[in-house]
């Protein structure tokens, strides 16, 4: 089953400017890829590499890309990933024998071109079991991933119509030849201007939602939360900024 792609560029661009504040660099790689299947509809899936401190939106815009371009999602955490068989599955001779995370995945987004998030890609690990970062190699090689076998499945998997996006914190524990096949895009930190246009739209209305406050009875001013990003916030991300306009909103319902 695969799902029929959405190649509107202005809804697309819309969608991106809804979920997140700037990452120019970011919407115009989609929207690239987008132009590109208008004009070549078997034109192969890019792989991206989101690399940047935590906070910055890297996970959250795999949600994104797939709202534009109307596909399915699936995420996969490799965190502490170490033995190989997670990568590629087990032999059906063993018990308990299960198909691998990429396969899994594909089975849970119910479709074969689905946008596929492989979460922290930099915390794989490797042990005597194998090395799973080298059973990624065939899954985000765009040259080979058409013909991806699962020991499980023991049949050829197409996998080069899924768009896989993944998210790192570092580059250097990402061995090479897998750091290769990916296209990496860095996403730095946010400015303070830019912290406060994303606490002004995003931030500020969730936590009024999750403390069942309502605009009109609370008032956040702009020097106020100059304030609390300028000295109350140290860091690249808006994570610390969004748990202080927590507390705040909490303060005000007690």
């Amino acid at each position: 089953v695969t799902t029929q792609d959405d190649l509107d560029l202005d809804h697309a661009r819309a969608v991106l400017d809804e979920d997140h504040h700037g990452l120019e660099r970011v919407k115009e790689r989609i929207l690239e890829y987008l132009a590109v299947l208008r004009l070549n509809p078997d034109a192969p899936a890019p792989i991206l590499c989101f690399a940047g401190p935590p906070g910055v939106g890297k996970t959250s815009l795999g949600h994104s890309i797939a709202r534009a371009l109307g596909r399915r999602f699936a995420r996969i955490s490799l965190g502490g990933v170490r033995d190989e068989s997670e990568i590629r599955g087990h032999r059906r001779t063993y018990i308990g024998a299960m198909p691998g995370t990429p396969v899994r995945a594909i089975r849970d987004a119910e479709s074969m071109n689905p946008v596929l998030l492989i979460d922290e890609i930099d915390k794989l690990g490797g042990d005597v079991r194998g090395d799973p970062s080298a059973a990624m190699l065939e899954v985000l090689d765009p040259a080979q991933n058409s013909t991806f076998r699962d020991h499980y499945l023991d049949l050829p998997l197409d996998l080069s119509r899924v768009l896989f996006v993944c998210t790192a914190n570092v580059l250097d524990t990402i061995s090479r030849p897998l750091l290769d096949r990916m296209e990496v895009i860095r996403l730095s930190g946010y400015t303070d201007r830019e912290k406060h246009a994303i606490a002004r739209r995003y931030l500020v209305p969730r936590q009024l939602r999750n403390a069942g406050l309502t605009a009109s009875r609370v008032r956040i001013t702009d020097a106020g939360l100059e304030t609390v990003i300028a000295e109350y916030t140290r860091e690249a991300g808006v994570r610390q900024l969004d748990r202080r306009l927590g507390a705040i909103t909490r303060k005000i319902a007690r």
